[in-house]
């Protein structure tokens, strides 16, 4: 049963000029590090930079709460599956959340180009 959804658009160059105007302090806001490494091995890092963020608030709104006080940046993840499909591990108040709410995973789709990222969330209970 399907009990949340979410979806989230951005545009990567304002997500790159954040970048670049404040370094490694806007990816550790809203990055775990390995989401960090992640996105530095790529040619141009925007891309999936602007993609784990609008993840992160594709969660956030299907869960229904948005990112603030009962969920924040660090407690979603977006790493790949071995084939390369992405996933969300959940950490601290996002694991509590879903167990009270009675879900059993977070499904998620990314998508990006040159230009736009976009992310899909869907709560499975």
């Amino acid at each position: 049963m399907i009990f949340g959804t979410g979806i989230d658009i951005i545009d990567v160059a304002r997500i790159g000029r954040v970048h670049s105007r404040w370094g490694d302090k806007f990816l550790n806001k809203f990055l775990r590090p390995d989401e960090i490494e992640y996105c530095l091995q790529q040619t141009d890092p925007s891309p999936s930079i602007a993609a784990r963020f609008a993840g992160k608030e594709a969660v956030s709104k299907a869960f229904g709460t948005g990112i603030g006080e009962k969920l924040n940046w660090h407690d979603l993840e977006i790493v790949h599956h071995d084939r390369g499909r992405p996933m969300v591990h959940l950490h601290g108040k996002a694991k509590v959340l879903l167990m009270e709410l009675g879900g059993k995973a977070v499904h998620i789709s990314l998508s990006h180009s040159d230009g736009q990222a976009a992310a899909m969330a869907v709560l499975e209970g």
